[in-house]
């Protein structure tokens, strides 16, 4: 595909086509080096047979080329359904429906099962991004693809798109700070805030400590095989508890264990000398090169809570492994946010405080576009309404 201002587009049926080294050489270029973005995170969701076509996401991955230089990229997925997502359209796919229109196959710029914002757009420079943002939507087009959606961009994934016209739609996370210079230890974190706030966390952990629950981590190699065990088990009796089987299989979790290990963060949760339950918290890592070299992050960086289980019932354990524990580690090694995920007000608690994350979207039909903006316009008035509504609850006590 030519005509993009000297760039060459190519897409990939497998970002093993891709190497490894540009696509992570990129990936440094655009500021936070998340994990679910390196070239290993995403070819394990492939290989292990997580995200495939199977699964209903066909990978069909863009690289823009200038000459022999790789210079942009971004997963791109054919979805046939909305699962995965957390953006959610099904509303959008039933009025295509009801009008007789084909929604699906639809084009998806994103990671898989993974609402966690970051760069989508992989480009050394701001024209590459703008002509990779064209590049996609004349690739929809040329496959009368129904629409495409980046979630959960950068910011300057987001203004590229917003330039090329596509449509805009927020929705709310939480995420906790670590106020510079952070703070000294929990206890300190705690006196931060009000008085409810702070007796509430103080009831629930020792609820789980009165129980005789304890807790141990452990980061990257330290991980044993019979941890990651015990974390798939908790993992996928989570979902089958909700009626849904497990997006990930425990070959994926295998693989970025072996290509990705600083990037794991394990809390086991232990009563009587027995596992009860798991937190997998993801890490910001560093590196650029071949496969398996990283370098411990040395400045303080992001944490995302990213899957929890259990096979047992404790009263306020979900609260302890999924938050408590995790910020604990947070304020003892530096790390300056913890990314809560999202959807849930119950993080405001734990102040894990609201901000808006933003994805773009274009619609091949005019008419259903148009009906989308208007909607989009409606939601986002919402979207600040609530925003300003959440904010009023601060669970910081007021300094006066």
């Amino acid at each position: 595909m030519n005509g993009l201002n000297d760039y060459v587009i190519r897409t990939h049926a497998s970002p093993a086509e891709i190497p490894a080294e540009r696509w992570n050489a990129l990936l440094a270029l655009q500021g936070e080096p998340s994990p679910f973005m390196r070239h290993e995170y995403l070819d394990a969701l492939h290989a292990s047979g997580s995200a495939t076509p199977a699964t209903g996401w066909t990978p069909r991955f863009l690289t823009l080329w200038r000459g022999r230089e790789l210079e942009g990229a971004c997963p791109l997925y054919l979805k046939e359904h909305s699962y995965g997502e957390y953006v959610f359209d099904w509303a959008w796919a039933n009025a295509y429906q009801q009008h007789g229109l084909a929604y699906y196959p639809k084009a998806v710029v994103a990671v898989p099962f993974t609402p966690v914002p970051g760069a989508r757009l992989l480009a050394c420079d701001a024209s590459a991004r703008a002509a990779l943002v064209r590049g996609l939507v004349a690739f929809c087009r040329k496959q009368a693809l129904s629409s495409a959606h980046l979630l959960f961009g950068a910011e300057d994934d987001i203004a590229a798109c917003a330039e090329a016209g596509l449509m805009l739609r927020h929705t709310v996370q939480f995420h906790w700070n670590n106020t510079r210079p952070g703070y000294a230890d929990f206890e300190a974190f705690l006196a931060s805030l009000s008085h409810d706030k702070r007796k509430k966390i103080r009831q629930e952990r020792r609820k789980v400590a009165d129980a005789g629950v304890s807790f141990r981590w452990s980061r990257g190699s330290d991980i044993t095989a019979a941890d990651w065990d015990f974390f798939y088990r908790c993992y996928a009796r989570t979902y089958r508890e909700h009626g849904n089987a497990p997006y990930l299989t425990r070959d994926f979790f295998q693989r970025v264990a072996e290509t990705l290990p600083e990037a794991w963060l394990l809390f086991v949760a232990e009563r009587g000398g027995r596992p009860v339950a798991t937190s997998l918290i993801a890490l910001a890592v560093d590196g650029t090169g071949a496969k398996g070299a990283f370098d411990v992050p040395t400045e303080p960086g992001v944490a995302y809570g990213r899957y929890w289980g259990a096979i047992e019932r404790v009263d306020c354990l979900h609260f302890e492994a999924c938050y408590y524990q995790p910020l604990a580690w947070c304020i003892a090694h530096g790390v300056q946010r913890f990314e809560g995920g999202a959807q849930g007000e119950h993080k405001m608690a734990r102040a894990l405080m609201p901000v808006r994350a933003t994805s773009a979207h274009w619609l091949a039909h005019p008419s259903f576009a148009d009906a989308v903006e208007r909607f989009l316009e409606r939601e986002d008035e919402g979207i600040d309404s609530y925003l300003e509504h959440l904010e009023a609850r601060t669970p910081f006590r007021h300094q006066g």
